[in-house]
């Protein structure tokens, strides 16, 4: 089940388990059962330090990972995809490896005082959902009174629909609905504890640059700033941006092909060589023009002398009735996220361009069959990406469509669109609809700022705002073009002109 080279990695992380781990197993007479017990004596073959015995659990299949000090993870299907990390990580964290966390986080951690049990829904195709497994596994090790069970949705698919979970990561405490989607761990203990995690901002010395925005601008703008050897940090509601959110890559120069999550940790490896600290999961609420400038914040004020806005841009919405009341039960933006929980059923794609057509694409080895609409009279596609539509026979691709509904009752049922050619108005039924009508920049929260049209923050050659010591770079700016790349470079071009700034003053 794993190749040579992953149970090379599996050998040498194994060597690092520091008390003997028990695999309790639960498994059946099915086909995922014996394919989970695979896996598993394939893992336990390569470590002396590892034990395994069937044990009734709630999940079959499933296993369970317990040791002296821990007892409280399982993972109700096979961790392969994305989850295999949060699984070498549970394994490793239960074998007596103490997770890199603050100690802040694990006082709080051990300080719960009530017993919880979670459950999350996942996708192993999902980017998103091994943060919040992580997460929760990590309470599971270090507090005895909360364990967690990650539950594979192919795996589960009656118990699935009968939760009516229809986007990932879902997780469920002690049997109501906790959270739907990605949620970092300070975010969880501060649902958990009702507090809101204290960063200490008003004790922190005044900063050289502030980067707002956790995305590949960002994190290239913090780099040159750390090199330049100003104090810098980054304040990021979600670390990752858009990239993370993209599979394929194939135009950054010198890599030929790359996935962007896997994009994004390696960016985070490139920042984690300079002394930038990233503040995950905080919110920016606006900047008061004074020097140094401020920043009020979801959690404080933070103080710096030049801030660098890059807070790239999200998808856009429609604007039309059920969108909103339908977002995670049936309404989608990722396809690689939530497309698994679509298999054999009938979904729509509102989109031609390159976002839609490809969700299309990606769609169609798993749901019965696509609808993918355009209000133009044609795709607006790459000509390569319209060619490999034409070879797919369960994709039926109507242009000329204004959608105008998603209907339902407690989840989407049919989605109405009208023929923009002979004003015919359709109604279909549907069990899912993935929207990609491009992108809105993120910039509501700061109005002090001149802004386009769009909401694009106008910025000149050297990526400064109206705003004295105030620069922006990525999407979020009137960049004529919106690429990784380009991205990138507004992001030293911003950190270098701040750098100029400041020997000025």
């Amino acid at each position: 089940m794993l190749d040579k080279n992953l149970i090379n990695q599996v050998k040498e992380y194994l060597q690092l388990l520091e008390r003997e781990v028990v695999i309790s197993l639960c498994k059946g007479n099915d086909e995922n059962s014996k394919k989970l017990a695979e896996f598993v004596e394939e893992v336990s073959s390569l470590s002396d330090k590892i034990i395994v015995r069937e044990e009734k659990l709630k999940y079959t299949p499933s296993f369970k990972l317990s040791s002296k000090d821990a007892d409280g993870i399982t993972f109700a299907g096979i961790p392969l995809g994305h989850e295999f990390e949060s699984f070498i990580l549970a394994l490793l964290q239960v074998g007596g490896r103490i997770p890199k966390i603050d100690e802040e986080q694990i006082d709080r951690i051990k300080n719960i005082d009530r017993e919880y049990n979670f459950e999350t829904i996942v996708s192993l195709s999902c980017h998103n959902c091994p943060e919040v497994v992580q997460s929760l596994n990590i309470l599971s090790v270090l507090n005895p009174k909360i364990s967690h069970t990650m539950i594979d949705g192919s795996f589960f698919t009656d118990y699935v629909e009968k939760l009516g979970v229809m986007a990932v990561p879902t997780s469920f405490i002690n049997g109501e609905i906790f959270y739907n989607g990605k949620i970092g761990l300070n975010e969880i203990l501060d649902k958990l504890t009702g507090e809101k995690t204290d960063y200490k901002f008003d004790e922190l010395e005044t900063l050289d640059m502030l980067v707002v925005g956790g995305g590949v601008a960002g994190a290239t703008a913090a780099i040159y700033a750390a090199r330049k050897g100003l104090s810098t940090a980054i304040l990021a509601k979600d670390y990752g941006g858009q990239v993370k959110d993209t599979l394929g890559i194939e135009n950054i120069t010198g890599t030929v092909y790359t996935e962007g999550p896997k994009y994004m940790d390696e960016v985070k490896k490139h920042l984690s060589e300079y002394e930038v600290k990233v503040y995950d999961g905080v919110e920016a609420e606006d900047i008061v023009e004074d020097f140094p400038l401020k920043l009020k914040t979801s959690h404080g004020e933070i103080k710096a002398k030049t801030i660098v806005i890059a807070t790239g841009a999200r998808w856009r919405l429609i604007g039309i009735p059920g969108e909103v009341e339908f977002k995670n039960n049936g309404v989608a933006y990722c396809t690689h996220c939530d497309g698994p929980l679509f298999k054999n059923k009938k979904v729509a794609v509102i989109g031609g361009g390159n976002s839609g057509v490809e969700s299309a694409i990606d769609l169609s080895s798993i749901a019965s069959e696509v609808l993918l609409l355009e209000f133009l009279p044609e795709l607006k596609a790459d000509n390569v990406l319209q060619d490999k539509l034409k070879d797919i026979k369960n994709i039926r691709v109507v242009t000329n469509a204004e959608t105008k509904a998603l209907k339902g009752d407690n989840k989407l049922k049919s989605i109405e669109y009208k023929n923009l050619e002979t004003g015919e108005k359709i109604v279909e039924d549907i069990e899912g609809c993935f929207i990609q009508v491009g992108l809105v920049p993120t910039t509501e929260w700061i109005e002090n700022i001149d802004k386009n049209e769009r909401g694009e923050i106008l910025v000149d050659n050297n990526g400064a705002t109206n705003l004295n010591g105030v620069f922006a770079a990525g999407d979020c700016t009137n960049s004529a073009f919106k690429q990784i790349v380009i991205a990138e470079g507004s992001g030293a071009t911003a950190a270098l002109s701040a750098y100029n700034y400041l020997i000025r003053l």
